[in-house]
């Protein structure tokens, strides 16, 4: 998926998630899985969660990438995969994200 942002390495990036189905409350319902979600990701991928904000259906979050380096897209596409796969199979999970 290609994101209408910049890509400067090492920059700070401010970005807010939602879920598709915004009447659900999935994100604090499994915030344990979605901590471990992070978690995960950030052991390959490193960044540094400068401020996060998870409410039911969405989050906003600031990160800071390493130096050299300005992949969000594939923190995000994992962070996702994981959050979504360790859910039930009957829900429609994180869907986009926005500017």
């Amino acid at each position: 998926m290609r994101y209408r942002r910049a890509n400067i390495p090492g920059a700070c990036y401010f970005f807010t998630v939602n879920l598709a189905e915004r009447n659900k409350s999935l994100l604090v319902e499994n915030i344990d899985v979605l901590r471990s979600a992070f978690k995960q990701v950030k052991k390959n991928h490193t960044f540094t969660i400068s401020a996060i904000v998870v409410l039911p259906d969405h989050l906003h979050t600031i990160w800071q990438l390493p130096k050299n380096d300005a992949d969000y897209p594939t923190r995000w596409n994992l962070i996702k995969r994981s959050f979504s796969r360790a859910l039930p199979k009957t829900e429609v999970n994180i869907r986009s994200l926005h500017l």
